[in-house]
């Protein structure tokens, strides 16, 4: 019998690793161009960090628990508890220079 999947808290809390969430929509620009940035960050950082995607438009109430009133906005999450939010886009290197003291 399978597992039932972990709830986004869950998944937040139980993660070994920080995890980076990605709140964005379809529609904007600076979230498109996040994309190709966070897959690089995620693929180098493959065993220091975790990287996921919400789309507000699909989990409205999710980004209204987390407050997201602008996007792009990235919240690093360690046990389940805000660690750092970034709003707007970034390059690579800013990013990762946002993210090296918590990883």
């Amino acid at each position: 019998m399978d597992a039932a999947p972990l709830s986004f808290s869950e998944f937040i809390t139980a993660s070994d690793k920080p995890v980076l969430v990605d709140f964005w929509a379809e529609w904007c620009g600076p979230c498109k161009m996040m994309g190709p940035i966070l897959h690089s960050l995620a693929q180098e950082w493959s065993g220091r960090i975790k990287v996921i995607k919400v789309n507000t438009e699909k989990k409205p109430d999710l980004a209204a628990q987390y407050g997201i009133s602008a996007i792009p906005t990235m919240i690093l999450f360690q046990g389940g508890q805000e660690k750092h939010r970034i709003t707007g886009a970034l390059q690579l290197a800013q990013l990762k220079n946002e993210l090296q003291r918590f990883v």
